[in-house]
C-alpha cells in the first residue's frame, strides 16, 4: 500500500508527512547514484531519530524556567518528571528546561532537593511556556499540589564521577577560623585529596593541581587560594552552585586532564533588597543584592577583607606593627531579562593578596602580591522552545609580584597570564529521549613567564624578561544524551581541539641525556603571529547508564582529555609563585584516557544513597624535572624538563544520608598514582608526589532543634611521597654535609599521615514571623585534638654535632584553633 494511502495520511495533520514519504519511496525505486546517496542519507536520519516517521503522533513542547520562589534565582539541575512514566528532563545552568511530548494530557512533577515539589497538570495541544517557582521546605505556597517525590537523580542521570554540594551544606560544615570554604569542602569528597595545609589547590584521581579546570561563571581561575592556601577565593555568600566532575566529562569541556570544578554565582535577589554578611575571627564579609526592576533584573555585590594586619598595628613590637598580611576580594554580577527569549548576564571577580615584611630599621625587607581578575558577559537566547543558546565572552588575568622594595638589593619580579575567549553553546531538546549539545570556542593566551628589574639608583643587575608566549586554542564539540527505553541511557560525543603556539619567539632544540640538563641547539626565530607549532586532538566522550530497578543503576564512562597549559612547579604543593607555561615546540600537550565503572543504589525511598566507582587513567607527556632544576626566571627552562607517562587507578566508596535530623556522608578512596619518566628513578615506575593510597572522610550534620545544630568532619590522608637522599658527602672534615641521591630514586619516602577532627555548633535566634533581621552564631574548633600534621619533612645538620643529619617535620598548625563567627541576613521585604 502506498504510504500516502495509509489511514489518516490524507488529513491535514499528516499531509506533509505523506508527501515526504512518497518522495522517499520514489527515491528507493530509481537506481542512480544520486538517489542512492539520498537513500542512505535519509535512512541515517531515520536511524538517528532526526526525521519523524509518518506514523508518529504530533508532538508539542512544554518549556520554561524553574526558579526559587523566594528570590528568583534559577535552579540548576531541577527535575521535571512525567508522572507515572520514565520521561523527564533537568534544568540547565540557567534554570531552563524543555520537554517534548506527544499531544495529550500529563501531570508534570517539578522537584529540587531541599524544595517542595510541585505537580502541575498540562494539556499539550500546542507549545506551552510554563515557568515554575519552587519554595524551600520552610516556605509554603498556596494553591499548589505538594508531592512526596524525593529526587533520585543520582540513579537516573547519566552523570558519574560527579559530586554536587549545596551551599547550605557547605555553610553547615566546620571551617578554619569560622570561614566557610568551597575548596576545603570538596576535599572531603571521594577521589579528592588536599595538597596540605597552607597550600593552594587540590588533587583529583591521581592528578596534579594544574590538571583541574576551575571555572567561576565560566571564567578560568588560575589560583584559587588566599593567604598562601589557607582560604579559597570564593565568597560563600555569592556562590549558588558547586559541581565537581571527575569522570564522564561532557564534550563541552576540555583543557585539563583530571577534573572540572564548576562554580556558579548567584544572580541576585529579584524580589527584594537584602544584605548578608558575617564577622569572623580573621575577616569580615558583606553582600548586597536586590532587584533593579522587580522580576526583570537584579544585582549582587559581595566583598571580603581580612584584618589580621589591623591587629598587628596594635602590637607593642615595632617590627610586627610594620608588617602587612591581608587579602580582599570583590564579586559582582548583574542580569537583565531583555525579553521572554533573551537574558543578559555580566559578572566580575577581583582578588588581591598582599604580604609585606619590614625589618627593624623600618625599610621593607620583602613584599609579595598576587591576584585574579575575571570578567564574563553572557547572552542567552531561545531560538525556539527547543533550541537554547548561550553566547559568552570571557576575560581572565592572573598575576603575581615579589621583591625587595628598599635598600641596595631592591628589585621586583613579576609574572602574568592573560586569557581572552569567546564561545557559543547550543542545546537542542530534540525530544524527550534526545538532548543534543554543540558549540565552538576560541581562546587566546598571553603568557608573561617572568620579568625582573632592579629598583633604586644603584642597580646590582641588569633588568631582563623571559620571552612572552602567545597561543590560540580552538574547540568544536557535539554531544547527544539519549534514552533508549526506560532502562538504558547513553551520552556520546566528541570534542575536537586545536592549539597553535605563536611567535614572536626564539625556539631551540635540546641535546643531551635524559636526567641531566640539556644543551640548547639549532636556534630558530619566528616573527610575531607566526605559527611555531600546531597540535590537534580529537577527544571522544562516552557514558552509559543501565537502570537495574527504581533504586539502582550501573554506569560506565570513557573520556579523553588534552591539556595545553602547564604549571611549572617542582614542589609537592603549589604556591602563588609557580609559573604557568604554554605548550611549545618542545613541551607537548598532556593527554589522558580514563575509563570508569560504577554501581549506584539508594535505600529507603532515597533517604540513603550509595555508590562505588572504579577508575583507571593513563596519561601521556607528563612533566617532571631533573635533580636541581631551576624553574624560576630560567630562559632555558625546557633544558631542565623531563617527559614520560603516568597512570592512576582506584576505587571510590560513597554513602550519604539525605534527610532527617542527622545527615552527612562517608567517603573512602583506595587509589595509586604513578609516573614513569625517562631519566628518573632509573627509568622505573615511581609514586607521584600526589599519590594517596587511602583517603577517608566523614561528615556529620545534626539538627538538634530549631535553634541549635552541630557538625563535625573527620579526615584521614595517608603519607605524602617525597624524596630523601640515601647518602651524603662530608666536606672539610664533616663540617659541611651535602646530601646525595646515590641511586637516583624519586619519592622513596613517606612523611607521616595527615588526620584531623573539626567541630562546629550553630545557634540561631528564636522563631519570629516576618522577622527582617536574622542572625546566627557559629562556634568552631579546627584540629580538635591538636594534631601536628606535617606539611613537609626536610633534613639539616645537627646544630650540636655537624656530622649528624636530622629530619625536621614542618607543621603549619601545632594546636587547636577555636573561632567565633556571627552571620546575619537582612531583607527589606521581611519574608526571607
Amino acid at each position: 500500500m502506498p504510504l500516502s494511502c495509509w489511514p489518516g495520511a490524507s488529513s491535514n495533520k499528516y499531509q506533509s508527512n505523506a508527501i515526504l514519504c512518497d518522495t522517499f519511496v520514489q527515491s528507493l525505486i530509481k537506481p542512480n547514484f544520486t538517489n542512492f546517496m539520498k537513500r542512505i542519507t535519509v535512512l541515517c536520519l531515520l536511524y538517528l531519530g532526526l526525521l519523524p516517521a509518518v506514523w508518529a503522533q504530533e508532538k508539542f513542547t512544554v518549556s520554561g524556567y524553574i526558579k526559587d520562589a523566594g528570590n528568583g534565582e534559577g535552579l540548576i539541575g531541577a527535575i521535571v518528571q512525567v508522572k507515572g512514566q520514565a520521561l523527564g528532563t533537568t534544568t540547565n545552568e540557567y534554570g531552563f528546561y524543555s520537554l517534548t511530548l506527544a499531544t495529550g494530557n500529563y501531570a508534570l512533577v517539578y522537584s529540587y532537593l531541599g524544595y517542595q515539589a510541585q505537580e502541575k497538570p498540562v494539556s499539550l495541544q500546542a507549545n506551552i511556556r510554563q515557568d515554575i517557582g519552587l519554595a524551600t521546605d520552610q516556605i509554603q505556597i498556596q494553591e499548589i499540589v505538594i508531592t512526596e517525590t524525593r529526587p533520585d537523580n543520582n540513579i537516573r542521570s547519566m552523570e558519574m564521577g560527579v559530586s554536587k554540594l549545596e551551599m547550605k551544606t557547605i555553610k553547615a560544615m566546620p571551617a578554619l577560623l569560622g570561614e566557610v570554604d568551597v575548596i576545603r569542602s570538596i576535599q572531603l569528597l571521594p577521589g579528592v585529596s588536599t595538597v596540605g595545609e597552607g597550600a593552594s589547590g587540590f588533587n583529583v584521581r591521581g592528578g596534579g593541581v594544574d590538571q583541574n579546570l576551575i571555572l567561576l561563571d565560566e571564567a578560568p581561575i588560575y589560583n584559587s587560594a588566599h593567604m598562601l592556601g589557607f582560604f579559597s577565593v570564593f565568597n560563600p555568600d555569592a556562590v549558588k552552585d558547586v559541581k565537581l566532575i571527575k569522570g564522564g566529562i561532557p564534550a563541552q569541556y576540555g583543557g585539563r586532564l583530571s577534573s572540572l570544578l564548576d562554580v556558579r554565582l548567584k544572580e541576585g535577589n529579584s524580589k527584594e533588597y537584602c544584605a548578608t554578611g558575617g564577622i569572623s575571627t580573621i575577616f569580615s564579609r558583606l553582600t548586597l543584592e536586590g532587584p533593579i526592576q522587580k522580576d526583570k533584573s537584579s544585582f549582587i555585590i559581595a566583598g571580603r577583607r581580612s584584618y589580621g594586619d589591623l591587629f598587628l598595628r596594635l602590637s607593642p613590637d615595632e617590627d610586627l606593627r610594620s608588617n602587612r598580611l591581608y587579602f580582599y576580594d570583590l564579586t559582582t554580577k548583574v542580569n537583565f531579562t531583555l525579553s521572554p527569549k533573551d537574558r543578559l548576564f555580566v559578572s566580575g571577580f577581583f582578588t588581591n593578596d598582599i604580604f609585606r615584611y619590614k625589618s627593624g630599621d623600618g625599610e621593607d625587607s620583602f613584599k609579595m602580591r598576587w591576584g585574579n581578575r575575571t570578567g564574563t558577559i553572557r547572552w542567552t537566547h531561545l531560538f525556539s522552545d527547543r533550541l537554547f543558546a548561550n553566547f559568552t565572552g570571557i576575560y581572565s588575568d592572573y598575576d603575581y609580584m615579589l621583591g625587595v622594595p628598599d635598600g641596595a638589593d631592591a628589585f621586583e619580579w613579576t609574572s602574568r597570564i592573560f586569557n581572552y575567549s569567546g564561545k557559543a553553546d547550543f542545546t537542542y531538546y530534540l525530544n524527550a529521549n534526545n538532548t543534543i549539545s554543540f558549540g565552538a570556542s576560541a581562546l587566546k593566551y598571553r603568557f608573561h613567564p617572568g620579568e625582573a628589574k632592579p629598583l633604586g639608583d644603584k642597580a646590582f643587575f641588569n633588568a631582563f624578561a623571559l620571552d612572552h608566549q602567545n597561543a590560540m586554542e580552538y574547540a568544536l564539540y557535539l554531544d547527544n544524551e539519549q534514552n533508549i527505553g526506560s532502562r538504558l541511557g547513553l551520552q556520546y560525543g566528541i570534542r575536537f581541539s586545536a592549539y597553535n603556539f605563536l611567535g614572536s619567539q626564539t625556539v631551540y632544540d635540546y641535546a643531551g641525556e635524559d636526567g641531566n640538563r640539556k644543551i640548547p641547539t639549532n636556534a630558530r626565530t619566528y616573527g610575531k603571529g607566526e605559527s611555531i607549532a600546531l597540535y590537534t586532538n580529537p577527544e571522544p566522550r562516552f557514558s552509559l547508564r543501565y537502570t537495574v530497578d527504581k533504586n539502582s543503576s550501573i554506569k560506565a564512562s570513557y573520556n579523553r582529555m588534552a591539556q595545553y597549559v602547564h604549571l611549572i612547579s617542582n614542589t609537592t604543593a603549589a604556591s602563588p609563585l609557580d609559573v604557568w607555561s604554554s605548550t611549545t615546540k618542545n613541551i607537548k600537550p598532556e593527554k589522558a584516557d580514563q575509563v570508569a565503572l560504577g554501581y549506584f543504589r539508594n535505600f529507603r525511598d532515597n533517604m540513603f544513597e550509595t555508590s562505588v566507582e572504579g577508575f583507571y587513567k593513563e596519561m601521556n607527556n607528563q612533566i617532571d624535572y631533573i635533580n636541581g632544576a631551576e624553574t624560576l626566571l630560567n630562559p632555558r627552562l625546557e633544558a631542565d624538563l623531563l617527559y614520560g607517562v603516568g597512570r592512576a587507578y582506584g576505587l571510590e566508596f560513597y554513602g550519604k544520608k539525605n534527610t532527617g535530623k542527622l545527615n552527612g556522608w562517608v567517603s573512602y578512596t583506595l587509589s595509586r598514582s604513578e609516573r614513569k619518566i625517562n631519566g628518573i628513578n632509573n627509568d622505573n615506575w615511581y609514586s607521584a608526589k600526589y599519590d594517596r593510597r587511602h583517603i577517608l572522610s566523614v561528615v556529620a550534620i545534626y539538627d538538634l532543634n530549631k535553634r541549635w545544630s552541630g557538625a563535625s568532619t573527620c579526615s584521614y590522608t595517608p603519607r605524602v611521597a617525597t624524596t630523601v637522599p640515601p647518602g651524603r658527602y662530608e666536606l672539610d672534615g664533616g663540617a659541611l654535609v651535602v646530601p646525595h641521591n646515590t641511586n637516583n630514586s624519586r619519592n622513596n619516602y613517606r612523611v607521616p599521615a595527615y588526620h584531623r577532627l573539626d567541630l562546629s555548633a550553630t545557634l540561631r535566634p528564636g522563631k519570629r514571623e516576618n522577622r527582617r533581621w536574622k542572625g546566627e552564631w557559629v562556634f568552631s574548633i579546627y584540629n580538635v585534638y591538636a594534631r601536628r600534621n606535617p606539611f613537609t619533612v626536610y633534613f639539616r645538620q645537627n646544630e650540636k654535632d655537624a656530622t649528624k643529619t636530622e629530619a625536621v617535620r614542618l607543621s603549619i598548625f601545632g594546636g587547636m584553633l577555636p573561632s567565633v563567627t556571627y552571620n546575619f541576613n537582612y531583607c527589606l521585604g521581611g519574608n526571607k
